[in-house]
């Protein structure tokens, strides 16, 4: 083993457990993973900055865009509105139809704008109709992942394999040359969802309140005529600039104001509406002399005070009332969103003015099993992906949300502007001429992908600004991150030397075994690490042991894609796991025991119908 060979394992070591315990984002990990190839002498400044001109990277972003542009226009809502319908069916049937829906259209649309647009839909079924949710995402994520891996397209995973695998000298695959391996492990893995259906948690509908328990800490105080707060401004009391109490509303007279300005001065017998935990209410009351008052609503207050005006009087204030009136709206953080990262107190100064960060729901995490509910603000955890952010924001602001970089907002409103016909009908003409063009060979991916992007930004269905935000940046650093490591593990001789020692380990083993070892190692990183990660990882490894064993390099290069792509065992392997992780109230379980057997079923169906292609 030679001292560049070393060097190689400790970049690929270090790269492994940042990505397994999360210690900085992923897109920060891949420039550390250039930093270091470059610096070490494994790969040459050029080969260093290789991934952002590799055409699997650019036709991984082309792809990104067309999907944001057929969630923009309409496109996936349009082909999912027909799911409500099956709201009366039995889950046994409702869910195989979800299933077979999601995964045909991952097929050709980005995975991950699929599974949330059907989050959304199964959070207002389950909302209206009180359909268990649980009972169906996880089962949505895992069949649209599966019907990523039906065509070249599906997955950027799939398009990375391919890159690198020709880079090394094996053929392109075809569009749809392993459609029929796709298929069956389509087929196989609806079965066992639906029979497993009966093992998922199926909790009974929860409201805001019960998620978030807002009455523990949403809070009504009144203001003596002691109080020292009497004849004080807003801005110079203890209610501005306090990380661990937010002002919502001042009810004055039996009037409500609604995010009251900081240089209103308070007067004796002012209620409060607060935001703050038990601690701080106990200590504020203490200090300011504040009274306590019954957790009514506000609006009890409003309907009091508008009790004994005159109608006109009545109708006005009523109208402005209505105007102003305040909602909570529970967003979801994705990879890449602009709030990630901060606490909950660093929220409250960040978010966009008349909105207030309530509560933050954390997802579950390999490391923190117990769900965490944050309304604290000065909790030092961290914002991040998969979390759901509770924020109490006036109506006619919250749309606001809809174009916030990477943030879900999971109910949906009636004021929510619906793109035309035409924009809808002709997006979706264009995905179509892109997917026709890329199977038939007339154009590679990356170029018909291109194509469409330009036609769509030529006839103004598409806006750049929507895009620089909804892009998932993330993804597209990760990959031009990783692709030269790859690179180093062939100009070391890192993949041969593996390969060696595999070839030592399988000497005198059939083929079944040697396939389905490949299998296995590769998919059980992929349950730590990014998906793309591994298949860059292990695509050089793979070629190099049907290298060793003079062997055809295309059931060797499908096994590392499939592989790659088959995390069903843990939430963090793939984006669509992480997120439907909190928001079906899934325990790690439930992924470990139904996905890892999942994982088992497919891996063995795999080795024995890869091995049959040698």
């Amino acid at each position: 083993m030679t001292w560049e060979i070393i060097l190689m394992f400790v970049v690929l070591l270090t790269t492994i457990l940042l990505f397994v315990f999360e210690v900085f984002p992923i897109d920060k990990i891949a420039f550390f993973i250039i930093i270091s190839l470059v610096l070490l002498g494994l790969v040459t400044p050029e080969e260093g900055i290789s991934g952002f001109s590799n055409s699997a990277t650019i036709a991984v972003l082309a792809l990104m865009i067309l999907a944001i542009a057929m969630e923009e226009n309409g496109v996936i809502h349009w082909l999912t509105s027909g799911m409500g319908k099956v709201k009366s069916l039995p889950l046994a049937v409702m869910a195989p139809i979800f299933m077979f829906v999601s995964a045909c259209i991952s097929a050709f649309i980005s995975t991950t704008a699929v599974v949330i647009v059907f989050i959304k839909i199964v959070n207002q079924l389950s909302e209206k109709f009180n359909v268990p949710q649980s009972k169906l995402l996880l089962p949505i994520s895992f069949a649209g992942i599966l019907g990523g891996s039906c065509t070249l397209m599906g997955t950027s995973t799939n398009l990375i394999v391919n890159s690198v695998s020709s880079n090394l000298g094996a053929e392109r695959l075809g569009f749809f040359e392993f459609t029929w391996l796709g298929l069956t492990f389509l087929g196989i893995s609806m079965v066992y969802l639906t029979i497993c259906l009966k093992w998922l948690p199926r909790e009974k509908q929860k409201n805001l309140n019960e998620n978030y328990h807002i009455e523990e800490y949403f809070t009504h105080v009144k203001i003596n005529t002691e109080s020292a707060l009497v004849g004080k401004k807003i801005k110079d009391g203890f209610l501005y600039n306090n990380p661990d109490v937010s002002l919502l509303k001042l009810i004055r007279k039996n009037r409500v104001h609604n995010a009251p300005g900081k240089y209103i001065t308070l007067k004796a017998g002012d209620e409060l509406v607060l935001v703050c935990d038990l601690e701080n209410l106990s200590r504020i009351n203490q200090s300011e002399n504040l009274d306590i008052c019954d957790k009514d609503k506000v609006d009890v207050y409003y309907q009091t005070a508008v009790a004994s005006k005159d109608e006109d009087q009545v109708q006005a204030e009523t109208e402005e009332f209505e105007l102003n009136n305040r909602v909570f709206v529970e967003l979801l953080m994705l990879p890449g969103a602009i709030l990630l990262g901060k606490t909950l107190g660093e929220l409250r100064y960040f978010m966009l003015q008349d909105a207030t960060p309530i509560a933050i729901k954390k997802r579950k995490t390999l490391t923190h099993f117990k769900e965490r509910m944050i309304r604290n603000s000065t909790d030092k955890l961290l914002l991040k992906a998969g979390d759901r952010l509770l924020v109490e924001v006036s109506k006619e602001k919250m749309l606001a949300f809809e174009s916030m970089e990477n943030v879900v907002m999971l109910q949906e409103f009636d004021e929510v502007e619906q793109p035309s016909k035409f924009k809808k009908y002709f997006s979706l003409a264009v995905l179509v001429a892109v997917v026709g063009m890329a199977a038939s060979g007339l154009l590679s991916i990356m170029v018909s992908a291109l194509t469409g992007v330009g036609v769509l930004l030529l006839t103004k269905n598409l806006d750049l600004e929507k895009v620089y935000k909804k892009v998932n940046w993330q993804i597209f650093f990760l990959l031009a991150g990783m692709i030269p490591l790859g690179v180093a593990m062939h100009n070391t001789g890192a993949d041969m030397w593996i390969s060696e020692q595999l070839l030592g380990l399988l000497s005198g083993q059939s083929k079944y075994v040697i396939i389905g070892v490949l299998f296995f190692i590769t998919m059980f990183m992929s349950g730590g690490i990014s998906n793309n990660a591994t298949a860059i990882i292990m695509t050089p490894i793979a070629m190099a042991v049907a290298q060793g064993m003079d062997l055809d390099y295309t059931p060797f290069i499908l096994t590392v894609l499939f592989a790659s792509n088959f995390s069903f065992f843990t939430p963090v392997g793939y984006q669509t796991n992480t997120l439907i992780y909190s928001v079906g109230n899934y325990k790690f379980k439930h992924f470990f025991i139904i996905g890892g057997i999942l994982s088992i079923i497919l891996w063995l169906t795999a080795t024995f119908l890869l091995t049959n292609m040698l």
